[in-house]
Order: C-alpha cells, then structure tokens, then sequence
C-alpha cells in the first residue's frame, strides 16, 4: 500500500485527485482523518490501491468512488476515524460507509460517492480460542479464511455458505449456515460484540478473553453480550448498521460433526428442467420434515444462463455429520436423470469455494418469504419461465437469471430465542416457510434499470399470489434484500421498538441514522406498535 507520510504531501495529492468534486468538502473529510492521525491509513482516487478497492466489490453494481478510502488496522483506529469524521461533520457535511466484504448487490449499501468509505479489509484476522471454544473474528475478514483456520484446529463455526462472502455484513442482517437446524442463524453463534457506540465506559468484561466489541458513534470501543449491553447485544442480531462498527466477533466453536470428524456430507447435484415438479414436491417434504433432522440442508436453484441457453436445477445438499446420503434426502437423490453429481464428504473450505458464485457482473438480489405451499413454489417456476422470453427481447450481452429456495423451519426461530434472543422475529411462527431469492446477472450500466425492474416485478406478482391464497409471511431476509424493500418491518413490532430503543440509547445523535446512509435504517421504518403489525399479518 503506498502511504503519504507527510500531510502536505497528502492534502496535495487530494486537491490532484479530486478535482471533479467540490473541493472543499473532499479535502475537508478527508483532512479531517488525516489530522486524527489516519494519514498512512488513507488512500485517494487515482492510486492503485483505491481503485482496488473500489473494484474488489463482489458486484460491479455496487462500486461507487468516495473521496478517499479509510483503513483502519484495528478497532482503536476505528474509532479515530469515526470520532474525526463526527466533528468535522458539524461544520461540513462529512457522511460516510461502512464495509466489510462487500457483497451486497447495490450501490450505497457499503460505498458512498458523496463522502469517505471506512474500508474494514484490512481487519481479517482469525484467532482461534481453545480455552473457552470460541473464534475471534476480525469483520474484514471472509468466511473463507475463517473456515481454513476453523479446519486446521479441527472444529467448526456456523457461518456463510459461499467463501468470498464478509463476516460482518452477513451475520450483522442475520445470515444462514448449513449449521442452522442446529445452532440457529448465524447471528446466533456470536457470544459477543466488540462495537464502537455512544455510551459511557463500562466495566471490563473478562469473560471473552478476545473481548469482541463495537465502535459506537463517540469513538467509544465497548463489549455486547448477554451479560454487558445486552439489549445492543441483541439488536446487533439483524439489526445491521443502525447502532455501531462492530470490530470484532466471538464466534462459538464447536465439533462440526458432534464428536465425529470435523468434515461433513455435501455438494451440488444438477438435473434438467423436465424434473421440476419432482424437485419442489420434494423441497416442501424436505421442510415439512427438516424439525426431524436439524442436520440437514438444502437449496434448490433454478439457473437460466445466455450461455447454455436453457434452465437448470442445482441443488446443493450439506449435512452436517459424516454420513453419506442420509435419510432425509432421499426423496431428492431418487430423482432420475441427474446431469451433475459433486457430493463427497469434505471440509467446510472445500465446500464453500463450491458455492460461490462468480463476479465480474452486475448483480441483483431481492427476496420474498412464504408458507411451505406447493402452490406458490409452483408458481415462482412459473414466473421464472415467463421471465425468460421477456428479458430476452430487451437484454444485450451475457445474462443469467435464478431462483432459489431454501426451508426455515420453526427451530431456526426457537434456536435464537433461547440463546439470548435476535430481531429477526422468526420466532413468532409456527410453520415452516420457505425463504425466495431472484437473482440477476448482466452486463453494462445502462441495463441497470431494466434488470432490478424486472427482479422487482417477478418478486411482486409471486407476493400478491402467496397473498391471494394466504401464504405470505412478513419476513424480509435482510441480506438478500434490494434497496427497495423494508426488512425491518417484517422483524415484527416487538423487535422494532428494541432495535429503536438501542439506536437512542448507544447513538443518541443519530450519526448511524444520517451520517451513514447506507443500508435499511430503523429511523425509517414506519410500524410503531403490536396492534398496527397484528393488523398487517392479517391482511397478508
């Protein structure tokens, strides 16, 4: 990294670089981190390792140029960048992002063009704690690296399913795990926070040796468990942005194979088209009956690609023991005609380079819940094959379209709630959903529009359907979510007045509410009590 080591060198390397924006406010920000000390931690437009940067997000869609790029090296300079931003916010506007890995889909989540990106990419180390079964992870770092030392110590962490994806980003919006039947979301494998909010100092906490925290909105580096700020603990748990940066987390290790050896059982197995209504017959058995056996998991995927020029079923299969073609599956291994077959017992790290999808594209997500009805997986099928010819008359270039389903299972919710509880709300149902993404890939920025218009349309007609019948549920997954939805409205009253309860209190300024725009803010959610979202459910 080329670093400048003198500030006169470093303001003129600003006024060179950005000579398009309004120069004030660029230098004024980005000064301002400078003079906190910052300077050999800041890099600018036009230097090899800002455009890295900038390119190394997972979808081209979601790159955007701030006027300088922060990378702090721990949660100490974590907090310099914050506090110096905060003030010199007060006499120039100085808003800023926050990134982990960078794998959401839309810009502005994590970058920003009017204002500084805090770059955690640096922060990626994984430290492995034997003495009390724990893993501090640093939140640059990628499920990839966590799971190569997680191998190499022969235990497990329920994390992310795809190795390039952030630590931070995804657990902070929830996330799901191949473990979740057994350990819950991924959210609740954390047994601690180290976060940077607004609150006085507390006592140390000496249960977590790696003491995990956040850096709240004044610089302050403080602890989030259930024993210390235990109402930030848990709004953390699907919150995402809205209360602090969290800096590190303690992840609960365990034997991923119950006392078995560390590997477990899976892959990705494909078929033709022609086996559709095989395969969701057998995905809604397979949720109906997945309370049955917590160690199973599965994804079903139907991939249209301009490459191949037809639809494809993936299936990807994992479960979390040893065990070769378990019971559970075997309705999906009984259908015929498999083109691919990739299952094996194998590591955690083998597996999720498997699942990763590849860049290079602009991306959309965008997702939709509902009840475990035939009916409306059916119906999704139906709207991707309509899709098709629709997108084909418009599209240009290389393309690809899926849709995928993955089963919730009434334990996922009752695995949160009894360890120290979440704001996700899944624990209020008592029946199995189904959670839908739609994703799209292309080419060129000026498809941009066209692509999430149609993602927005297929999600909206398969909505009002499940609603006709009375499928829908209110449950928005955070980290699929496009800019266009509201998941924290679907986390249920209850959760939204805790989550609005801990942005006053760890931020009462509302510096992660106004200073970082990036991603769903509990300051805009609308629902304010029990009665008005007992209402909604009803009309759903």
């Amino acid at each position: 990294m080329r670093h400048h080591s003198k500030t006169t060198v470093l303001f003129a390397a600003i006024a060179g670089a950005t000579s398009s924006r309004p120069s004030g406010t660029t230098q004024h920000c980005c000064n301002a981190l400078a003079l906190a000390g910052l300077s050999d931690r800041l890099t600018y437009p036009g230097q090899d390792v800002y455009t890295a940067r900038v390119e190394s997000y997972w979808s081209l869609a979601a790159q955007l140029d701030p006027y300088c790029i922060v990378q702090p090296q721990n949660a100490a300079e974590v907090s310099q960048a914050v506090v110096a931003l905060v003030k010199a916010n007060q006499t120039e506007p100085c808003k800023f992002a926050v990134r982990s890995g960078g794998h959401t889909t839309w810009a502005g989540a994590a970058s920003i063009v009017d204002g500084v990106t805090i770059d955690l990419g640096l922060m990626n180390s994984t430290t492995y704690h034997a003495e009390n079964n724990t893993a501090a992870v640093l939140p640059g770092a990628r499920w990839l690296s966590v799971y190569e030392t997680m191998d190499k110590h022969g235990v497990a962490v329920a994390g992310g399913r795809a190795a390039t994806v952030g630590v931070a980003g995804l657990t902070l919006g929830g996330g799901n795990s191949f473990y979740a039947g057994r350990k819950g979301m991924v959210c609740d494998g954390v047994e601690n926070f180290e976060v940077s909010p607004q609150i006085l100092t507390k006592k140390k906490d000496t249960k977590y040796l790696t003491h995990p925290q956040i850096v709240l909105a004044n610089g302050t580096i403080t602890n989030a468990n259930k024993e210390t700020n235990s109402d930030l603990f848990q709004a953390l748990k699907g919150g995402s942005s809205n209360f602090g940066i969290v800096t590190r987390l303690d992840l609960e290790t365990f034997v991923g194979g119950d006392n078995a050896p560390n590997n477990i059982w899976g892959g990705v197995v494909t078929y033709p088209a022609s086996t559709t209504a095989q395969q969701i017959q057998a995905m809604v058995n397979f949720g109906n009956n997945i309370n049955n056996d917590p160690y199973g998991s599965a994804i079903g995927i139907w991939q249209y690609s301009t490459l191949t020029n037809q639809t494809t079923v993936i299936n990807a299969y994992e479960y979390t023991h040893p065990v070769v073609a378990p019971p559970v599956f075997k309705e999906f291994l009984a259908i015929p005609g498999n083109t691919s077959d990739s299952m094996r017992i194998a590591s955690m790290t083998n597996l999720t380079i498997e699942l990763e999808q590849a860049g290079g594209y602009r991306d959309s997500f965008i997702t939709l819940t509902f009840k475990n009805d035939l009916r409306v997986l059916t119906k999704a099928i139906e709207l991707h094959d309509a899709f098709i010819p629709k997108i084909k008359s418009r599209a240009t270039g290389a393309w690809t379209m899926q849709n995928m389903f993955q089963p919730i299972p009434t334990v996922f919710g009752k695995i949160g709630a009894q360890r120290g509880g979440n704001v996700l709300g899944l624990d209020r149902f008592d029946e199995t959903l189904v959670l839908f993404q739609c994703y799209l890939a292309w080419h060129g920025a000026e498809q941009d529009e066209f692509f999430q218009s149609q993602g927005d349309l297929l999600i909206q007609q398969l909505s009002d359907y499940a609603t006709s019948i009375g499928q829908s549920n209110p449950f928005i997954y955070l980290d699929y979510a496009y800019k266009t939805q509201k998941p924290l409205e679907g986390y249920g009253a209850a959760n939204i007045a805790k989550m609005r309860a801990a942005a006053a209190k760890y931020d009462p300024q509302g510096v992660f509410q106004t200073m970082v725009p990036g991603g769903f803010k509990i300051s805009k959610v609308s629902l304010t009590t029990d009665e008005e979202q007992t209402d909604q459910h009803d009309e759903l």
